[in-house]
């Protein structure tokens, strides 16, 4: 073991630190606004704090802030009405730098008060000196004949204390200007700054603006009321709205929120609102407000708000947010990752409990909360167990055709498709399980989907012709989420309505006429017209004959696109930060009980092999047309094409 050669402490030279703090320890000079009020703040707690101890029998009166700018003088001050200060007092907690009157004050009187106090590292103060060539203080202690003391520094290590004649308690901090900041002196650039900083702290902060030997009447400017430190029981419904159109002007009213309240094993109050989510949201980045003791210190909360949760809207107060000295930032801590549990759990509790008490309203938001549910399933395992039972999907199913389902969720409780209420509008929404549990024993745990209604309506209607339920992904995440639930129940396979047609759409029993010429059937003879017409060598063709009560009705061909193909194209797409682009290996099924396909055999046989080939191209660009657009190559071909057999149609 190594000897031990001397042991000491570390000396601090003042002169070498305090310029550090002064030029570096916050980044925006406009800080200190912030926390000079925040000290006023304190010192107005610890009068209430002191006066519930028993230690303060006078009234304490009206406890404000009182910010003044003198133009005439380049001053501005910050006056509070709370505790004061003793001349030892000063010496103590302004002289000794990062002494910190908070946590010896708050462990004094802990047992009569639960206020919060907003200073603890002791430097806040010294953010004066960023903007200021002299800081003063003028203060009064509460304690009985205590002496007024005027402090003064010039921004270096040296300092004056003397007595001064004020009478009035609470403290008086006066900064005289630098040239370079005199913005300070615009009473707009000081509304913005308590307005941003300061708008929600406890105590009314008032603005008077001296000029030429003038004083404006003391005005308040800050909101002073914050929503989030209310009961929920005490606030409407039309009060949470007034909140977030202040914090949020000019935006659509919220879907729903969700207050949080809680005091162990952490504080944490807030308010989150569900945003209407429009295609400029950045769903990437926090809107979120992030406070301390009702202090702002940031709009980015993203360090403890779960990813699902970014594009959430609100205020999130917590006491035990590890800010680093500036309050500028989180740090890494265990109490960061349990508020964003906390905050995920609470989201969760409030959609089930919106799906139970009022399934209309949570229906009608689902477009946008689904996005937020599902991309929280995808990434929150214990978000998922939390709210798998309220995961919706449109469905095909009219309510009169659904059998009644009756479902035990997790909790116990039994939920019937008779009184559900899960239509609205029109539509009709089911779960995954009650899909499933519907179609059990027809569809071997098969779930069929579209993702684009109006590109995909043709193979939608087939299905439903045959009485099969379609599921509606069609939000952005729908391709990804199709691939996660697979994953978590793997006995469950997802495919799209045009990968392929189920054989309960098709005559699998169907005797077809062979040519006695020939030795062909009408499925080889469609096979080679349309494989010399086509000439695709990528491309695959196959003929079947689609059940239907009306041949007609039924489309002549399909383009089907393998499901793994095609969502593995799609993930490389992806990945490449491409978009996904037409596989050239594609199947082209051919309708045989088709009439125009029928007619399309005997036209070729009877000697118009030209005029089927053309039909054969026009038949598979409509197929096509149900999966991609046309470029302007190919949109010219197909107009040139249908100007040529409808003439030759009518010349026959």
């Amino acid at each position: 073991m190594a000897t031990v050669l001397e042991q000491g402490n570390i000396s601090i030279h003042t002169e070498s630190i305090f310029p550090i703090i002064k030029k570096w320890l916050y980044s925006d000079h406009e800080i200190f606004l912030r926390e000079l009020v925040s000290n006023a703040v304190d010192a107005m707690k610890k009068l209430s704090m002191v006066s519930r101890s028993g230690e303060y029998a006078d009234d304490a009166g009206d406890m404000e802030i009182t910010i003044t700018i003198d133009k005439n003088k380049k001053t501005l001050s910050i006056s509070d009405t709370g505790i004061g200060m003793t001349a030892d007092e000063i010496k103590k907690y302004i002289n000794q730098v990062a002494f910190s009157s908070a946590e010896e004050f708050v462990q004094k009187y802990q047992a009569t008060s639960d206020e919060q106090i907003i200073g603890h590292f002791g430097l806040g103060f010294y953010s004066a000196f960023m903007v200021a060539s002299q800081v003063e203080i003028e203060t009064l202690s509460y304690k009985a004949d205590s002496q007024a003391v005027h402090w003064s520094c010039d921004g270096s290590t040296s300092f004056s204390i003397s007595e001064s004649d004020r009478t009035k308690r609470g403290t008086t901090i006066t900064l005289t200007l630098l040239e370079e900041e005199n913005e300070y002196l615009e009473d707009y650039r000081i509304r913005t700054l308590v307005k941003t900083y300061c708008d929600f702290m406890p105590f009314p902060i008032k603005l008077v603006v001296l000029e030429e030997e003038a004083a404006t009447e003391p005005e308040q400017i800050n909101k002073q009321i914050a929503a989030w430190k209310e009961s929920p029981s005490n606030l409407t419904d039309e009060q949470y709205l007034e909140f977030y159109r202040y914090l949020y002007p000019y935006q659509e009213d919220p879907l729903l929120w969700v207050h949080l309240n809680t005091d162990y094993p952490f504080v944490v109050n807030g308010i989150l609102y569900f945003p209407k989510l429009k295609p400029d949201v950045d769903v990437t980045k926090s809107s979120v407000k992030l406070f301390c003791n009702q202090v702002f210190v940031s709009d980015n909360c993203e360090e403890f708000i779960p990813r699902f949760l970014l594009p959430l809207r609100g205020v999130i107060d917590s006491t035990d947010i590890p800010l680093n000295v500036s309050r500028s930032f989180l740090q890494a801590d265990r109490t960061v990752t349990q508020i964003g549990n906390y905050i995920a759990k609470k989201v969760g509790d409030r959609l089930k409990d919106l799906y139970r008490d009022d399934r209309t309203s949570y229906i009608k938001s689902w477009q946008d909360l689904g996005t937020f549910v599902k991309f929280g399933s995808m990434n929150d395992d214990k978000f998922k167990k939390q709210i798998e039972d309220i995961v919706l999907f449109q469905t095909t199913l009219k309510p009169a055709d659904a059998p009644k389902v009756e479902v035990e969720t997790a909790e116990g409780d039994v939920w019937s498709s008779e009184n559900s209420g899960n239509t609205v509008d029109g539509k009709t929404y089911t779960t995954l399980k009650e899909y499933l549990d519907r179609n059990k024993g027809t569809q071997e745990n098969r779930v069929f989907y579209c993702n684009d209604p109006i590109a995909q309506a043709t193979y939608v209607s087939l299905y439903q012709s045959r009485g099969i339920e379609v599921l509606f992904l069609d939000s952005f995440i729908d391709s990804h989420f199709a691939t996660f639930l697979e994953r978590e129940y793997s006995e469950v396979k997802f495919s799209r309505v045009d990968s392929e047609l189920d054989d309960s759409l098709i005559e699998k029993d169907q005797t077809e006429a062979i040519d006695p010429e020939t030795n062909d059937t009408l499925s080889d003879r469609i096979k080679t017209l349309f494989n010399s017409a086509l000439n695709k060598p990528k491309l695959t063709i196959r003929t079947e004959a689609i059940k239907t009560d009306n041949p007609g009705s039924t489309p002549p061909a399909m383009v089907l696109l393998p499901e793994e193909q095609r969502r593995m194209q799609e993930m490389m797409a992806m990945m490449q930060q491409q978009q996904a682009q037409f596989p050239e290996e594609h199947v082209l099924l051919i309708n045989t009980a088709h009439p125009l396909i029928q007619n399309l055999a005997t036209m070729q046989k009877s000697g118009s092999a030209e005029l089927a080939d053309t039909i054969c191209e026009h038949v598979y660009d409509l197929a096509l047309m149900a999966q991609k657009g046309f470029d302007a190559a190919g949109m010219k071909a197909f107009v040139e094409r249908s100007n040529q057999v409808l003439t030759e149609l009518t010349t026959h």
